[in-house]
């Protein structure tokens, strides 16, 4: 039994596809289409997923989307009557989905009578859950999910047990702590859809002096709910619109007059960020840790499973992530690496199995993130001869020591193996990878490649059997979705990727699951005694890069240095 999994006409468009409950492959449109966050129909994606799978689009059963009218109706109607052009933005969303089979008919070059498939639409925020449960290796766990909004929901919890996904409870429009997060980094200056990964980088800057506000901003007396203060917002006024230019998202305004009543006027984009901004920053970060770590507890008191399952857009906050081991009584936590809306394609598909069909619960669990595009090594090949590199062909070994020494040297390495990763984070297969141990390599990565704003860590990639002697939590973390102390012992061996407040955004990586990067982490660790390399995306200001072309492109448009793509490696003359 095929299924296939979209998520359309919303950020992160994506598809997925599953056979007999076991995942073949999964990507987000924008490695295609090469625009951030791109929305609209998944079209080269899903014929990505059909050629991976060796079928056609008339050899799929089921196709999941993860949208449905139905749910919360009521709540839908009463805002419907209160905010003017609300409703007919709602028509028009559903517009767009009346004719997702004729979309689909055209990517896959058929028309829609060839299409078999039963279409089955899957609730927002329960792809979501399902996406997080049903990709993980437990079969009894906490549920919780958290992000701005989804058909009239920012939040479910719950439980899963076996291949049934309950929910218990909801907090509904207009209260989301995924709007009171984009609201505060609008309000920073930060308007770019996404941008809340940039200000989670900015908070250890600061202090939480504006604590009191914001604890008025969003209120939460310990239970599994809360309540934003509509006072400090608009987006209930607006719908929370959000709309498509070229694929790329446009938020509207989500802060209202009153959070510059109470924290000053707000920071223009251009303008030079100030102690005022660091602390408005640190607070906004340090109450999410509050509300998130009080749910989690009390969803652990109302479930008594010792783990969790967690998806939406804000559980990519990885600062909170890392606390809730620490924090809570839950021994376990699985976030899956596309937490946020591309997500939706896997949990859709997996939703419609095992619990709308009732099949019995897969033995698959994703415990890699390579589920996107592979080039052959002939095409690689093809690429760098029309580039005019010169490159030498080499075996995994010598190739992984070779680019280990070079890292060793100072060398920046543009590291491109094997299939591309599921979700926003490079885990080793689409990598720009250096030396730790060298203190103004993050400046160097952002003054000749990245180009990011200087407050923002990169990450440590580590051999997962030294994750305990190098950081002050142990519990592994392969999809890079968890923020952990460095040991202060260790902080000035790996200064590059340790942020201001001694944490560092790690990924665990072991042989069974990525041997070619745990080999070369491995070769530098011999080389140098540790066992860790700074890892960021191989892009710069766009989409990972996908295609040979376009890596190698990136290579030779940047101040790279090496080159490795495939089993070639090139060295910048």
């Amino acid at each position: 039994m095929y299924i296939l999994g979209i998520n359309a006409y919303h950020a992160d468009a994506s598809a997925a596809i599953i056979f007999n409950g076991k995942l073949i492959a999964a990507v987000e449109e924008e490695r295609f289409t090469r625009i951030k966050h791109t929305a609209g129909f998944p079209s080269n994606a899903v014929r990505y997923c059909l050629q991976q799978a060796g079928i056609k689009i008339q050899d799929v059963s089921y196709v999941a989307i993860p949208r449905k009218r139905s749910a919360q109706l009521l709540r839908k109607l009463f805002w419907a009557v209160r905010t003017p052009g609300f409703a007919m933005r709602r028509v028009n969303v559903w517009q767009k989905f009346s004719s997702v089979d004729e979309e689909l008919a055209i990517a896959c070059g058929v028309t829609k009578a060839d299409i078999k498939a039963e279409f089955h639409f899957v609730e927002h925020h329960v792809a979501h859950a399902a996406s997080a449960f049903y990709c993980s290796p437990y079969l009894d766990s906490a549920i919780l999910t958290l992000d701005g909004l989804g058909d009239f929901s920012s939040m479910i919890w719950g439980n899963g047990l076996g291949n049934k996904l309950n929910v218990a409870g909801r907090t509904l429009f207009p209260h989301s702590l995924g709007l009171y997060y984009s609201a505060i980094c609008q309000y920073l200056g930060f308007n770019n859809y996404g941008d809340e990964y940039k200000v989670m980088g900015l908070a250890p800057y600061g202090k939480p002096k504006y604590i009191d506000t914001f604890r008025n901003i969003v209120h939460h007396n310990k239970e599994l709910n809360y309540n934003l203060d509509l006072e400090y917002f608009t987006h209930h006024k607006s719908g929370a619109d959000i709309s498509w230019r070229a694929g790329k998202p446009l938020m509207p305004k989500l802060f209202s007059t009153a959070l510059e009543r109470d924290l000053g006027p707000p920071r223009l984009p251009n303008e030079p960020l100030k102690a005022h901004h660091y602390d408005i920053a640190s607070s906004l970060q340090f109450r999410l840790e509050e509300i998130i770590i009080g749910i989690a507890n009390e969803l652990y008191e109302r479930t008594g499973s010792n783990s969790l399952c967690y998806a939406g857009g804000v559980a990519f906050n990885c600062v909170v992530n890392g606390k809730i081991l620490s924090q809570t009584p839950f021994e376990n936590i699985y976030i899956q690496p596309a937490a946020g809306d591309a997500g939706l394609a896997i949990g859709g598909a997996a939703y419609l199995y095992h619990h709308s069909l009732g099949n019995k619960r897969s033995s698959f669990v994703m415990d890699h993130a390579y589920w996107g595009p592979e080039y052959s090594e002939d095409l690689i090949r093809e690429s760098l001869v029309s580039s005019g590199l010169d490159y030498v062909e080499m075996n995994d070994d010598v190739l992984a020591r070779s680019v280990a020494e070079r890292i060793s040297e100072g060398d920046i390495v543009g590291w491109y193996q094997g299939r591309s990763e599921w979700g926003p984070r490079a885990l080793g297969n689409r990598s720009i990878v250096a030396d730790p141990r060298r203190a103004e390599m993050k400046d160097i990565l952002n003054s000749r490649i990245k180009h990011r704003e200087d407050f923002r860590p990169f990450a440590p990639s580590i051999l997962e059997e030294f994750t305990a002697e190098w950081f002050e939590q142990e519990y592994h973390s392969p999809f890079m979705q968890m923020t952990y102390q460095v040991k202060q012992n260790r902080v000035s061996d790996i200064p590059a990727p340790t942020h201001v407040d001694g944490s560092g955004r790690l990924q665990t990586v072991n042989a069974s699951n990525n041997q070619k990067y745990y080999k070369l982490i491995k070769e530098f660790h011999e080389i140098t005694g540790i066992p860790v390399v700074v890892n960021t995306s191989f892009n710069d200001n766009e989409p990972i890069v996908n295609t040979p072309d376009e890596a190698i492109a990136s290579f030779m448009r940047t101040k790279m240095d090496t080159l490795a793509i495939g089993p070639y490696f090139v060295r910048r003359k």
